[in-house]
């Protein structure tokens, strides 16, 4: 896997209407009725090299949500381009740009490398792959899953928790209401991602990575 692709799209200029998450670049544009959004969505298809390269768009009533890839390591030069000309389209429709609302949801499932079973998830959730160690929801409706092996140092033999991939200017805020809501923070490492829990102790990463992450990283 290369950092290439996601660098060059978060060093580019005019691509400020996008969000790099870890399913790639991301965009949300609001509009006024549902109507709207299917135009705009229309339009959005037609863009040259748009289609074809696992690119989602997902409606509702006052929004449309663009995502160009299904996983960061999928982002190469040419979707800059591509971006761009769906910037383009999005202001010559009347839509605005909301960088705040674009946000993945990750389901993260840990174990021993020796239990790391992927196959079993992609198979019980009708999943496909998008990359070696992670499965995704081929309607694009769902959360990707992702595999990670356990500190081998840990008692845990499994664990699960969510990962929220955010825009790196709005990730302070969603800490921020997450604690006014009763959370707590576990683990600071701001500005790149934070771990929070529930009164349970249910926990959840907000990662500002990699959006906003130095490109020459």
């Amino acid at each position: 896997m290369s950092r290439d692709g996601w660098r060059a799209f978060i060093a580019a200029d005019g691509l400020d209407d996008w969000v790099v998450l870890h399913g790639g670049a991301a965009a949300v544009y609001r509009v006024g009725s549902l109507s709207d959004a299917v135009r705009l969505a229309d339009a959005v298809a037609k863009v040259p090299g748009f289609a074809g390269n696992g690119a989602v768009l997902t409606l509702s009533d006052a929004r449309l949500s663009v995502r160009l890839t299904r996983d960061v390591w999928q982002l190469k030069s040419q979707h800059i381009d591509v971006a761009r000309a769906v910037s383009a389209v999005a202001r010559e429709y009347g839509a605005d740009a909301d960088r705040a609302a674009v946000h993945e949801v990750q389901i993260a499932i840990a174990a021993q490398p020796a239990d790391l079973d992927l196959g079993f998830w992609r198979a019980v959730l009708g999943y496909d792959a998008a990359a070696e160690d992670n499965a995704f929801d081929p309607l694009g409706n769902s959360s990707v899953v992702w595999l990670q092996e356990l500190n081998p140092d840990k008692p845990l033999k499994h664990a699960m928790h969510l990962d929220v991939s955010v825009s790196g200017e709005d990730a302070q805020a969603r800490v921020d209401a997450a604690v006014a809501a009763g959370g707590r923070i576990v683990v600071d490492e701001s500005p790149a991602s934070w771990i929070l829990a529930d009164r349970a102790g249910n926990k959840v990463c907000i990662c500002a990575w990699p959006d906003g992450a130095d490109p020459n990283m």
